[in-house]
C-alpha cells in the first residue's frame, strides 16, 4: 500500500473513530439540554432542574483531564492505536448504558448517581480519545499538509453533533412528547451501540503511527510522559489552555446553551433551535478542512487569532440576531457562529501536536487540550445559564463572559511560536 492510500485510511479512520464518540458525547449534551431535567431531577423547580442537567454535562468535561492523562501516558509508552480502541470501547458502552438507565421517580437519587457516573466514563473516554485521532493524522502526514489532515479528525465533531441533534430531532418530532420522555429519548442513546460496531472494525484495521514507532526504536521508554510534560514544556501545556478558552466556551453556548436561550427567551421551539444545529453544523463539516489547509499556508497563529477576533466581536450579534425571533435569523447566528469557531478549531489539532516532541505528544497535546475542558466548555453552559437568570434573562452578560473568553485566547496564541513548519 502507498504511503498517500495508508495516510487517507488513517485520516479516515480516525475521522469515523472522532465522529462516532462526538455523537456520543454530544448526545448528552443535548439530552441534558432538552430532557434530563424532566427526568432525574424532578423534585425541583425548572430553573434549579435545569442548572443541575447542566452541571452533570460538566462532570464529562471534569473527567477529560483525567482520560487525557491516562490514556497520554499509555499512547506514549504503548502506543497510539491501542488506546484509540480502548476509548471507543469506553464510549459506546457508557452510552449504551444511559439509555438504560431508571428515571428518579423509578429509582429515586440512585437515577441521577448513575447518570453522573456514566458520563464521567464518557469524559474519560472523550478526553483520551482526542490526542490519539489527531496524531494518527498528523504523524502519517508531512509538513505543509499537518493542518488539512488533522483538521479532517476535526471535522468529526461537528459530523457527530449533527447526527446526534438529528436523531434527536427527528425522534422528538414523531414521538408525542409525553411518550418521547418515558421511552424515545432512550433510542439515540441504545442505538449507539451499532455506531461503536463499525467504529471498531474501522479502527483495528489501521496501523501504527510511524513517526511513534520510529522514536520508540530510536529511544528508550519514558516511564512517566506526564512528568516530562510538566518539566520541559510548561509553556506550551498553558498555551494551549489558553488558546482553548475562546474556541470551547463559544462551541457551547451556540450548540448547548442556545437550546435554553433561544427556547425560554425568544419563544422559538426546541425543534426549530435544533434544526437550526444542524444546519450550521452541516455548514462547519466543509469550514473545518478549510481553515486546516489556509493554516498549512500562512500559519496556524494568524487563522487561529482571525478566529479569536472574531468570536469578541460576534458575542453581541450572536444574542441580536436570536432576539429578532426570525427562524432563518436563528439559522444564520448559529450558522455564522460555528464558522467563527471553525477558524479555531480547524488548525487546533496539527497546532497543538506540534508544540510537544514525540515520546511526550499524547500526553502533551491531551494535557493542554483537556485541562481548558471543564473550565471552557463544561462551565460554559452552566455559567451563562446563570448569568442570564441574575440579569433577568438580558443576554449581555454573556456576551461579556465571551469576550473574556477571548481576551485569554488571544493572549495565549499571541505567544506561541509558530509550528505549521516544524519537523516532527
Amino acid at each position: 500500500m502507498s504511503d498517500s492510500n495508508s495516510t487517507r485510511r488513517v485520516v479516515l479512520a480516525s475521522f469515523i473513530g472522532t465522529t462516532i464518540e462526538w455523537y456520543d458525547f454530544f448526545l448528552y449534551v443535548t439530552a441534558s439540554a432538552l430532557v434530563f431535567g424532566k427526568l432525574f431531577f424532578t423534585s425541583m423547580d425548572p430553573l434549579a432542574a435545569t442548572m443541575a442537567s447542566f452541571a452533570t454535562n460538566a462532570v464529562g468535561f471534569f473527567a477529560r483531564p483525567l482520560g487525557g492523562i491516562v490514556f497520554g501516558h499509555f499512547g506514549d509508552k504503548l502506543g497510539r492505536k491501542s488506546m484509540l480502541v480502548t476509548t471507543l470501547m469506553m464510549m459506546g458502552l457508557a452510552t449504551f448504558g444511559i439509555g438504560l438507565l431508571p428515571t428518579y421517580e423509578q429509582a429515586g437519587i440512585l437515577a441521577p448517581i448513575l447518570l453522573v457516573l456514566l458520563r464521567f466514563i464518557q469524559g474519560l473516554g472523550v478526553g483520551g480519545e482526542w490526542g490519539g485521532a489527531v496524531l494518527m493524522a498528523v504523524e502519517h502526514g508531512k509538513a505543509g499538509q499537518r493542518g488539512f489532515l488533522a483538521s479532517w479528525v476535526q471535522a468529526g465533531v461537528p459530523i457527530g453533533l449533527l447526527i446526534a441533534t438529528g436523531v434527536f430531532r427527528t425522534l422528538s418530532s414523531i414521538i408525542p412528547e409525553e411518550s418521547f420522555l418515558v421511552w424515545g429519548w432512550r433510542i439515540p442513546f441504545l442505538i449507539g451501540i451499532l455506531l461503536l460496531g463499525v467504529g471498531m472494525f474501522i479502527r483495528l484495521r489501521v496501523l501504527e503511527s510511524p513517526v511513534f514507532t520510529e522514536a520508540k526504536k530510536s529511544s528508550s521508554a519514558n516511564e512517566m510522559p506526564i512528568f516530562e510534560v510538566i518539566r520541559k514544556y510548561p509553556g506550551n501545556v498553558l498555551i494551549a489552555m489558553g488558546a482553548r478558552f475562546a474556541e470551547n466556551a463559544f462551541f457551547y453556548v451556540i450548540t448547548a446553551f442556545v437550546l435554553t436561550y433561544a427556547t425560554q427567551q425568544a419563544g422559538f421551539t426546541k425543534d426549530q433551535v435544533l434544526q437550526a444545529v444542524l444546519i450550521g453544523s452541516a455548514v462547519q463539516f466543509f469550514v473545518i478542512p478549510f481553515f486546516g489547509w489556509l493554516s498549512d499556508r500562512i500559519g496556524r497563529r494568524p487563522v487561529y487569532l482571525g478566529g479569536t477576533v472574531l468570536v469578541a466581536l460576534f458575542a453581541y450579534p450572536f444574542f441580536w440576531l436570536i432576539d429578532l425571533k426570525s427562524i432563518h435569523m436563528l439559522w444564520l447566528a448559529v450558522t455564522l457562529g460555528l464558522i467563527i469557531h471553525s477558524a479555531m478549531y480547524g488548525p487546533q489539532a496539527a497546532f497543538f501536536s506540534e508544540l510537544f516532541g514525540t515520546r511526550v505528544r499524547y500526553s502533551g497535546a491531551s494535557l493542554g487540550y483537556q485541562l481548558a475542558s471543564p473550565l471552557a466548555g463544561g462551565l460554559a453552559p452552566l455559567i451563562a445559564t446563570a448569568l442570564l437568570d441574575r440579569s433577568g434573562g438580558k443576554p449581555g452578560p454573556v456576551s461579556v463572559y465571551l469576550i473574556v473568553m477571548a481576551v485569554i485566547t488571544l493572549v495565549a496564541v499571541w505567544m506561541a511560536e509558530e509550528t505549521n513548519r516544524k519537523a516532527l
